[in-house]
């Protein structure tokens, strides 16, 4: 079966609509504007003109010199995501799927948020658009993302903290499912990385292929051919799909995908679903079948990562297709090994990543030294880590 075999809501053996029947004609209703939106001329050039003119694209690739020098071995590039407007690629979807409201007649957008990035960049899209917004986040999550919560409310949302659960992601999502099951007529919900039920993992995907797209022309204008190696964060998988999505079938480019591997994933304290010898197995999460970290009785297990928006219990269903099919290299990076690489990008380039992207950095810093120095390899710098000083001073023991 290839890589990208799909029958309709499904990546291989996992996707589908596992949905409440409240929810099915919301879901039909989003997957026919979806595909009428996508054929629409107009609509798509003001979303092209609005990717360029407001949002910044494309983004730079750009060559990480010091950071090359640095670590030795493979020549790393960074797919500066980071240079959006809102800071990181959260921003694209965000545009896309409220202009799509739009298109609906909807005059409400909610969202899910961890990090707080998709929260920021779906309020700045409903603030452009004169959307009104309402954003929900994990309490825990609030706390350590206080810029990012600032934020939202200065653009006119409202955030509503959710404190049942494990207070991060996954709640979130299920408070936000819940809201939309009860306002379907006037609400849509942007759901922020690639899962959910069908057609949200297409439609994440296919907004956030833009980044793919453009590495893929701006590598080979730089040198003259395809990479040997792009690197993405993992968390439910948006910038991660969104960058592989355009090599999947260069069988010559290696795709690795970092997850969180938190405290390590000997316990319980990571969010590691698709390496070998943790918790995970497969099994619905939020409307599709895919794997998803659970308990010795089914149930859906907690998570930890020192990283907000990668401390989610199940995965995008193509990641998991992905990874059945041994296309992607899925490994994981600790919390200490991403907050190492926080700081040494931030001194070597002048860049501070988001501790998502870190993990991406951290991948880099054990593999490129064991590499030649012909091989090139790409992160995806999924976004900036303004929004994580504060917890990463907590976690330093600093005070600022």
């Amino acid at each position: 079966m290839s890589a990208r075999a799909v029958r309709k809501g499904y990546y291989g053996n996992f996707g589908g609509q596992f949905a409440p029947e409240i929810l099915m004609p919301a879901l039909i209703e989003l997957d026919q504007a979806y595909r009428a939106f996508r054929k629409d001329g107009e609509r798509q050039k003001e979303f092209r003109q609005l990717l360029k003119e407001y949002n910044g694209r494309p983004t730079a690739l750009y060559r990480a010199q010091r950071l090359t020098q640095a670590l030795g071995g493979a020549g790393i590039y960074l797919k500066r995501e980071d240079l959006n407007h809102t800071g990181a690629h959260k921003i694209t979807n965000s545009l896309g799927q409220a202009l799509l409201a739009g298109y609906m007649g909807k005059k409400r957008i909610i969202a899910e948020t961890g990090a707080g990035q998709h929260g920021v960049a779906t309020a700045t899209a409903a603030a452009l658009l004169g959307l009104e917004c309402e954003i929900y986040m994990g309490s825990i999550d609030m706390e350590r993302q206080r810029p990012n919560v600032f934020r939202m409310n200065l653009l006119g949302a409202r955030v509503i903290g959710v404190d049942s659960g494990g207070k991060t992601l996954k709640d979130a999502v299920n408070e936000t499912m819940r809201d939309w099951s009860k306002s379907v007529r006037t609400t849509h919900y942007v759901l922020g990385s690639a899962l959910g039920p069908h057609p949200f993992p297409t439609i994440v995907r296919e907004f956030q292929s833009v980044i793919g797209k453009e590495t893929r022309k701006q590598i080979l204008a730089a040198q003259g051919r395809l990479p040997d190696e792009l690197v993405a964060c993992v968390g439910g998988g948006s910038n991660s799909i969104g960058m592989f999505d355009a090599f999947i079938d260069d069988a010559s480019v290696k795709l690795t995908g970092v997850e969180a591997g938190g405290e390590g994933i000997r316990g319980t304290k990571h969010a590691v679903r698709l390496t070998p010898n943790t918790h995970a197995r497969t099994g619905i999460l939020h409307g599709s079948y895919s794997y998803v970290l659970q308990d010795r009785s089914g149930q859906i297990a907690d998570t930890h990562s020192i990283s907000a928006g990668l401390d989610y219990s199940g995965v995008g269903p193509q990641h998991a297709h992905l990874f059945e099919q041994q296309r992607v290299n899925y490994t994981y990076a600790t919390d200490r090994e991403a907050l190492a690489a926080f700081r040494l990008l931030s001194e070597k380039e002048g860049i501070i990543p988001a501790l998502e992207s870190a993990h991406a950095v951290a991948y880099a810093v054990k593999e490129a030294p064991q590499r030649p120095n012909s091989y090139s390899m790409i992160l995806n710098l999924s976004g900036r880590g303004d929004k994580d000083i504060f917890h990463v001073a907590d976690c330093l023991g600093l005070s600022i």
